[in-house]
């Protein structure tokens, strides 16, 4: 067996699970599907009665893990925390990330069918001085206002937005480029931030429904995440907050609380969830860049729905966060600019003890053998056109020079369970803490997140320390599939099924699927259970069910831990798949919003007008934010 050149701390050993674990076992789950009157009359009886809320968890077989002979001995493991080491104790880098060479600062061809705006198009644009940084935010913040100007149709991504803070740094980078002096590639650029995600001078709502009198919604971040941080020390500009499935406790993006984000492919489904938002604006052309989390698929569900691209990273990568699944990372329009995006949010933070000890991850050795793993009892849950589409990659893949090894998992049902006890259990813990009365912490919160946070309320201690014993077999076996396949890349649908369709009427009260939701993270956990990374790229579309417009797919790598920079190339290679090779190449939205094309047109117009206003910037504005705390 070959050995791995990384070194880690943490690392669970490799080791093949017991063959009696490999089987994958296909069940049809029970949960009850509610939408409407029924949902919000059942979330106020289950909210009130304990005994129910303990039905829901035993129906849900929550607690089959207690019954599995193969975890006899198995020792349990709470966090992933698998941590990726420099080569060498006493080496020491003399940067903080990889550079960004001409592969990822060149625009793509303009003659590309289906082609979007890069990180490369805004430096090109700005640098010959066809437009600026400010008109750029000028246009952008017409789209997202959400209280001064009426709303437009791309508003529902947004919650939050300070207009003159983004104003001030877009002034800045203006004059930055027109000194010669831009910070990076990324001056300028615009980017949008998950509402759960600490930005200063906001209160991280995670999508709920503002209540004054709770503390929670009183609290201002004083200090940004780190890769927020990370990106607007390069230059780009925080357009604002955006929306989300609230407290990220769902796949759809459906939102009755702050509205529901739009899938600008095709109107009559869902964007996606939690990071709904995100994938909404990203496919839509408003922005390049956005910042997510990821508990269960919430940063490659929503890219997979709206056809664009995102990355989990491995656990810990980018800032520590207080969970044993979820993490934060990029989303973006191109594969060029995701792996931008990531390079600097995943920067050592020097503050961060835990986060800085991670060492850089870097690209793979070219000349090494290519292997995609695929577990076919897996993949074939997938419904037959998302199937279509991963057939026809694979194929791709193996004409490049990939060899395609069959493989298995263990407890892929069992350890799916418990994946999603574990995000409920989590978040209901985080409800309590945000609520003044902890015993009435699900007020908070929306009818379905009602029922399914009341829900995870009742894990036993027993039972989760069960899930950390199937966490540890699934790390090891993974450990094991890529120590006998260096370089492995695990590949699978990003989901198995081509877009949620929206329901009638679930935008009044939400909706609570429980066996949907299941069903659309069955591939996406593993990477959460495991703390490996992940990356989703669009492969093809498939026609719809309902509406018009066809319904992007995305597939998804998972690779070792550590091996974000591996992925991130194969998601370029799938890219120029996708641009040059799949039949009509890459589609863009009907509604898709030419951002700097808007800036130029108005260019001429802004110069007019800031000539005539001249020493009057802001006036007829209120001072401080558009759709901030301060504003309801």
């Amino acid at each position: 067996m070959a050995i791995s050149k990384q070194r880690f701390a943490n690392h669970p050993g490799a080791k093949e699970a017991p063959a009696s674990s490999l089987e994958y076992h296909v069940e049809e789950d029970q949960n009850p599907a509610l939408r409407g009157r029924p949902l919000a009359l059942a979330s106020i009886i289950i909210e009130r009665l304990p005994l129910v809320q303990k039905l829901l968890w035993n129906n849900a077989k929550f607690g089959q893990a207690q019954y599995i002979p193969d975890l006899d001995g198995v020792p349990w493991r709470i966090q992933p925390d698998v941590i990726p080491l420099a080569d060498s104790p006493f080496s020491s880098s003399t940067s903080n990330m990889l550079p960004i060479g001409p592969e990822l600062s060149q625009p793509q061809p303009e003659d590309l069918g289906g082609r979007f705006y890069s990180a490369a198009d805004y430096h090109a644009m700005y640098a010959s001085g066809a437009v600026t940084p400010l008109q750029v935010a000028e246009a952008l913040l017409g789209k997202v206002d959400l209280v001064y100007r009426p709303k437009s149709k791309y508003s529902a991504a947004w919650t939050q937005t300070k207009a003159m803070d983004v104003l001030e740094a877009a002034r800045a980078s203006t004059e930055r480029w027109k000194n010669g002096s831009p910070l990076s590639i990324l001056d300028g650029v615009p980017f949008g931030v998950k509402d759960d995600i600490a930005v200063k001078g906001f209160v991280s709502r995670m999508g709920m429904k503002v209540d004054r009198s709770e503390e929670y919604f009183n609290k201002v971040k004083e200090e940004s995440a780190w890769p927020v941080r990370a990106l607007e020390e390069a230059g780009a500009i925080m357009l604002g907050k955006m929306n989300q499935h609230e407290v990220g406790m769902d796949t759809t993006g459906c939102n009755p609380s702050t509205g529901t984000a739009v899938n600008w492919y095709n109107t009559s489904y869902y964007p996606g969830g939690s990071s709904s938002g995100a994938g909404s604006a990203l496919s839509a052309g408003l922005i390049p860049i956005a910042l997510g989390t990821d508990a269960g698929g919430s940063m490659r569900i929503p890219p997979a729905f709206c056809g664009v691209y995102g990355i989990k990273t491995t656990h810990n990568r980018t800032c520590h966060v207080s969970s044993s699944v979820c993490v934060v990372g990029p989303m973006a329009a191109t594969a060029a600019d995701l792996t931008i995006a990531y390079r600097f949010a995943s920067q050592p933070n020097p503050d961060d003890p835990v986060q800085s000890l991670l060492a850089i991850s870097t690209t793979p050795d070219a000349g090494r053998k290519k292997y995609v793993g695929v577990c076919r009892a897996w993949t074939d849950i997938a419904e037959p056109d998302v199937i279509r589409i991963f057939d026809e990659s694979l194929a791709h893949l193996v004409s490049a020079g990939y060899e395609v090894v069959d493989i298995q998992l263990p407890f892929l049902r069992e350890g799916q369970l418990a994946h999603s006890a574990i995000c409920l259990a989590e978040a209901a813990a985080d409800a309590r803490g945000r609520a003044n009365d902890p015993g009435r912490y699900l007020g908070l919160l929306n009818h379905p997140n009602r029922v399914v946070v009341a829900t995870g309320s009742h894990t036993p201690a027993v039972d989760f320390l069960k899930y950390g014993q199937l966490r540890t077999v699934i790390m090891q076996h993974v450990a094991h599939l890529f120590a006998k396949y260096p370089g492995l890349l695990i590949l699978t649908p990003t989901t198995p099924i081509a877009g949620w369709p929206i329901t009638e009427g679930d935008q009044a009260y939400g909706c609570f699927d429980g066996n949907m939701s299941i069903r659309n993270m069955s591939f996406a956990w593993v990477a959460n259970m495991t703390g490996c990374p992940a990356v989703t790229f669009p492969a093809g579309y498939v026609d719809p069910q309902q509406g018009e417009g066809k319904l992007p797919v995305g597939l998804m790598a998972m690779g070792e831990w550590g091996a974000e920079e591996q992925l991130l190339g194969f998601a370029r290679e799938r890219e120029a798949y996708l641009n040059e090779v799949y039949p009509g190449g890459r589609l863009k939205p009907e509604e898709w919003f030419d951002t700097l094309g808007a800036a130029q047109k108005a260019a001429e117009v802004g110069r007019h007008i800031r000539e005539k206003t001249k020493g009057k910037a802001g006036k007829g504005v209120k001072g401080g934010s558009i759709g901030s705390s301060e504003d309801e």
